[in-house]
């Protein structure tokens, strides 16, 4: 093959893991094409064999749908989880089971990015913070990671439900807290997806490579951190990575 259609959900941290899927094509002198669009309809044209490779499906849950007869996984690139943050770094709250006691100072509002919304939901539920007057504000994920990051730049006191990889993990601030009940979900792995037939189509050699390409959530967070605050195309983001320059060694 001398070219490769490549598809991806129109988020930075997509773009991001597929700039640097692009880099090891290129390097193979495969020309990728890109297509950009919602998870939906991506899932129908890989099933029919109109793109080749989709970046990237969190699996085996949140994204179970992606997968089809014929559809196959390919390499393990990051490990994605959803989880809960405190916007401060000390102070006694570093549990999600010490949440509902906390102080006055923790705003009772959680800004919760929609794709988040069942998870937070349980979080609720299981840690009786509805009892404790917590309450949701819902809203797209751009939006909400907007209002969080004006939030941990006031020096607001919040909850955050954030998934990793994010660009604020890379400029950090704030507390993981625990969620000994596993309300906000499990880790998954995020991996590609080759259409029906590609297995037979691509050379032997090329999979080999992506299927062992290794990047992480800090890799992937630092590169989102780039494009979002530093200017960065994805693809410069990606040579900055492979170069050695986002992350000190």
């Amino acid at each position: 093959m001398t070219t490769i259609t490549l598809a991806h959900p129109d988020s930075t941290v997509h773009e991001a893991t597929a700039a640097a899927i692009i880099r090891v094509l290129e390097a193979n002198d495969v020309e990728p094409e890109i297509v950009i669009g919602p998870k939906s309809a991506l899932a129908d044209m890989l099933k029919n064999g109109e793109i080749d490779l989709y970046v990237s499906a969190w699996l085996p849950d949140d994204d179970s749908d992606l997968l089809a007869p014929g559809v196959t996984p390919l390499g393990k690139l990051f490990q994605p989880s959803a989880c809960c943050c405190i916007s401060r770094e000390d102070g006694p709250v570093v549990s999600l089971t010490d949440v509902a006691q906390a102080g006055p100072e923790l705003s009772r509002t959680i800004i919760t990015p929609a794709s988040l919304r069942k998870h937070v939901e349980q979080m609720l539920t299981d840690y009786a913070l509805a009892d404790a007057g917590f309450t949701l504000k819902v809203l797209p994920d751009e939006e909400a990671l907007a209002s969080i990051t004006a939030a941990l730049n006031s020096k607001d006191c919040i909850l955050m439900p954030l998934v990793q990889p994010c660009f604020l993990f890379h400029q950090g601030g704030f507390r993981i807290l625990s969620d000994p009940k596993g309300s906000m979900g499990k880790e998954q792995e995020a991996s590609m997806l080759m259409r029906p037939g590609l297995t037979d189509d691509m050379d032997q050699d090329l999979q080999d490579e992506l299927d062992e390409l290794m990047l992480s959530t800090k890799v992937i967070s630092a590169m989102d951190f780039a494009m979002r605050t530093e200017g960065l195309t994805a693809d410069e983001a990606a040579e900055s990575w492979q170069r050695g320059k986002l992350l000190p060694r």
